[in-house]
């Protein structure tokens, strides 16, 4: 009777092993309500801190839009095209209606008619719409078309001293 019992339980030993084998590929499933545990959790470890520090990857970014402060000068795009068309008669030999386009600072203070340049809105800007409108410069070349977007996108960007 006791070689039974072993044989049975020898038996009952080497079918619970087959079965956990088979199961051991599957995937485990998630329980549908929380299956308490008998056991205590082990104490929580602490880590050390880590050693070096990582630094996150930043994709890199577009290069700026015309239409980017950065993109466009004060001093390097927009002044050559006022000192080669406006200067003349807004700052060397006159000053007409008021307006100095010698410096910045003088641009900025506008004419006696006020502010010549809405940073920020080159539609509302008497400056760009004169151009625009081919009233200015009324003497000389004209401002071309690619010129006066530097203009428009200089003011709609801030019109910044840059």
């Amino acid at each position: 009777m006791k070689n039974l019992k072993n044989a049975v339980l020898l038996l009952s030993a080497l079918a619970l092993a087959a079965f956990l084998a088979g199961c051991a590929g599957a995937a485990p499933q998630t329980p549908t309500e929380p299956v308490p545990s008998t056991q205590t959790p082990p104490p929580p470890t602490t880590t050390p801190p880590p050693t070096e520090t990582l630094v996150p990857t930043v994709e890199a970014a577009p290069p700026p839009t015309e239409s980017a402060s950065t993109a466009i000068s004060y001093a390097s795009d927009v002044y050559p095209i006022l000192e080669a068309k406006c200067v003349k008669c807004h700052g060397v030999e006159r000053v007409k209606e008021g307006l100095n386009m010698l410096t910045y600072e003088q641009l900025m203070a506008g004419s006696f008619n006020g502010p010549v340049i809405v940073p920020g809105n080159a539609d509302e800007s008497l400056l760009a719409q004169l151009i625009a409108e081919g009233e200015m410069p009324d003497r000389g070349p004209k401002v071309t078309e690619a010129e006066l977007q530097v203009i428009k996108n200089w003011i709609n960007a801030g019109a910044l001293n840059n």
